[in-house]
């Protein structure tokens, strides 16, 4: 028997250079993985309000889209996925913890346990804040 394939939607929650993070728990798959917030999008739903949607339930904090980051399908034993990921920025209050979910510095998302779905995304991420370091500090501009 054939899985079907879910669509996911995910929300990357950009802020102040750092990333909402949490930790799978160990009643699902995955377990002991981290996570960006994010979850199955519901019947008719696109993925990215499933990706707003499933940030606010799973964190509390209301966010709104910025731009679509990245999107693949993989195949896990437990299940087959469409992964939709999408950089967010939040629209309220911010905290330093937002339920089991807290921020992440860029750079340190490489040393975090992903899902091997998300290494792509992880590694998207780390390279532009380097790349931003770079450019700031004057490394990105020609003849130095």
């Amino acid at each position: 028997m054939s899985l079907k394939r879910q669509r996911i939607g995910i929300a990357v929650v950009e802020h102040d250079g750092r990333y909402l993070v949490g930790v799978r728990g160990e009643n699902g798959p995955l377990p002991g993985f981290s996570e960006f917030p994010g979850g199955k999008c519901l019947d008719g739903e696109s993925p990215e309000h499933g990706a707003a949607r499933e940030c606010a339930e799973e964190t509390g904090l209301a966010v709104e889209i910025v731009d679509a980051l990245y999107q693949r399908d993989f195949d896990y034993p437990h299940a087959r996925v469409a992964l939709h990921f999408y950089l967010c920025r939040p629209r309220g209050p911010v905290a330093e913890r937002h339920q089991d979910f807290h921020w992440v510095s860029a750079t340190a998302l490489r040393d975090l346990k992903f899902p091997p779905a998300n290494q792509p995304v992880v590694e998207l991420l780390v390279n532009r804040a380097l790349r931003e370091v770079r450019d700031a500090d004057g490394m990105g501009e020609p003849g130095r």
